[in-house]
């Protein structure tokens, strides 16, 4: 995959950089984005670029505008010819009852986690069809196949995630393009670690008890999948051994779903 050029949303950290690290290591060239302080989103990408000798750039779009997702595109293509690879990786969350659940967090959930894919895909699928490659990845969640309280918004997006994967896959089925959706369940990321902090004081135990807690809740396997797990499955997609894999939801969820 070397010479390749692939677009990561979310990617200044948790599972998004996991993703764009292990593509970096098999030779892709990056568009990271996502948000943080300027100076340690300079010293990731130039490390990025340093340790694993590809070009990175970075763009700063706000995924809940479709102008800033089509700038991005229009970016990449321009710093390097091509986009091969869209990872539609970014996602927020809002946690509430529907009938408390504010218009606006819906709106923003709904945006960033589902229409920025259907953005993403729309800029950079006529440069695919043309160069008769491309490889979009969508990632979803345990969430994308099952349900959770307090989760609407969030479980919505990440099940429309599918249903549009399967329709980006059908539309460009004989054009050298496959669009799938990675699922994953619980993965120790900075966020996910928050919400164990806060279950341990909340709780009186401690952090390790809170992930076990979390995990039993959830996760058969009761360990935690990790970025770069994540990362390998999206590296295995974008390769030629996965070009007949297309339409589908592959999961690492340590047994969520099969419950």
């Amino acid at each position: 995959m070397k010479n390749r050029t692939a677009i990561v949303t979310g990617s200044t950290s948790g599972i998004g950089l996991g993703i764009a690290t292990c593509l970096a290591r098999a030779g892709v060239n990056l568009m990271l984005n996502g948000f943080g302080e300027a100076g340690e989103i300079e010293k990731l990408r130039s490390g990025i670029e340093k340790d694993y000798g590809v070009r990175v750039q970075y763009h700063p779009a706000d995924l809940r505008k479709p102008e800033d997702i089509r700038a991005m595109v229009a970016a990449a293509e321009k710093a390097f010819g091509m986009v091969d690879i869209l990872v539609n990786n970014a996602g927020i969350q809002y946690v509430s009852p529907v009938e408390t659940f504010p218009e606006e967090k819906w709106n923003d959930v709904l945006a960033v986690n589902l229409s920025a894919a259907f953005h993403g895909s729309k800029a950079v699928l006529p440069g695919m069809q043309k160069n008769k490659f491309g490889r979009i990845i969508n990632i979803g969640s345990a969430h994308a196949q099952v349900a959770s309280k307090d989760k609407s918004a969030y479980v919505a997006a990440k099940h429309g995630l599918i249903g549009l994967s399967k329709v980006i896959a059908l539309e460009n089925a004989t054009k050298g393009i496959t669009c799938n959706t990675v699922c994953p369940g619980w993965v120790l990321t900075p966020l996910v670690q928050k919400q164990i902090d806060a279950r341990a004081a909340r709780e009186g135990i401690s952090a390790a008890e809170a992930s076990q807690g979390l995990l039993a809740e959830k996760q058969p396997a009761m360990e935690f999948a990790t970025a770069e797990q994540i990362g390998d499955m999206v590296v295995y997609l974008c390769g030629s051994s996965a070009k007949l894999i297309t339409g589908t939801a592959l999961t690492i969820d340590g047994g969520w779903t099969a419950q």
